[in-house]
């Protein structure tokens, strides 16, 4: 019951799911409880993975198949920042913001702490939109599976990473004001586990999924003769996401010497991105 409340807390603070009333008293709130909600970050991804290959899916089966894929991308893209209240891409706003501003660091953290979004922060989150919906399009043109197959992945891969900022940087954001301070206090190793135990178990199940679809086995049986492509894909998707991940890493030591919560939504946001292009240049590669 303890993990079933530190999940629920997880996807009350990332998402705009309703987690109200009775249900949210009984899950309840501390700092403590959040640090321990760490661990389910990739279970918010499973889930915000599942509802956009949900609708992803439903539009590429009905929608005409000359426009379905940019159609699907673009409204699938729409939904998922609904669906977290664009909480990732606000922090990407501020680091473009505060990096692109200025190159001192004090400067550039007062920067990301402003609300208003400066030049910097809409040309970012309008180009990793438009980075979204163009790579998923093409995912989708090459077929509706491996579209829903990058997405299920890179959300889930997406939010594993940020973990890893918060285990191996410090918090240099404002301590009073920060939402991500409690997260920042310590992630323990067993949460660490718990949270790398749910990415690699979303990721074998989608393979899984992927593989039996392709062989038209049915979900029901292992299609091992198929597996080899979509791992391919998922490696490729995976490998561009963890170089992303250390690029991020060393630009945030480097320009910020820790990070702040909007490092965290930069991380996943280009993290996720990445995965798609990496899925992209995967099968591109002769499958």
């Amino acid at each position: 019951m303890t993990a079933i409340r530190h999940f629920l807390l997880a996807l009350q603070f990332f998402t705009r799911i309703p987690v109200t009333g009775r249900l949210a008293d009984w899950v309840g709130f501390s700092p403590a409880m959040l640090r321990a909600s760490a661990a389910y970050f990739p279970a918010v991804g499973v889930v915000i993975g599942g509802l956009v290959v949900l609708l992803t899916a439903v539009l590429m089966h009905y929608l005409p198949a000359a426009y379905a894929p940019l159609v699907a991308a673009a409204l699938g893209t729409a939904w998922s920042v609904w669906l977290t209240g664009a909480f990732h891409e606000d922090g990407l706003a501020d680091v473009a913001d505060g990096l692109g501003g200025s190159y001192d660091r004090e400067r550039a953290l007062i920067i990301m702490k402003d609300s208003r979004v400066g030049a910097f922060g809409a040309i970012a989150v309008v180009l990793a939109l438009l980075s979204k919906v163009a790579l998923l399009a093409l995912l989708g043109a090459v077929g509706a599976l491996w579209m829903c197959l990058a997405l299920m992945a890179a959300h889930v891969v997406s939010r594993t990473w940020p973990l890893l900022v918060i285990r191996w940087l410090p918090h240099v954001g404002d301590d009073a004001g920060s939402k991500s301070k409690p997260l920042a206090d310590q992630i323990s190793f067993g949460s660490l586990a718990v949270a790398l135990l749910w990415c690699a178990g979303a990721l074998a199940l989608s393979a899984w999924v992927a593989a039996s679809v392709l062989s038209g086995a049915g979900v029901q049986m292992l299609a091992t003769a198929q597996l080899l492509p979509v791992l391919k894909v998922l490696a490729c998707g995976g490998l561009a996401s963890a170089l992303a991940f250390v690029y991020l890493l060393r630009l945030f030591a480097r320009r910020l010497q820790g990070f702040t919560g909007d490092c965290l939504g930069t991380t996943q946001q280009v993290c996720e991105i990445v995965f798609y292009l990496g899925c992209a240049l995967g099968l591109g590669g002769g499958l």
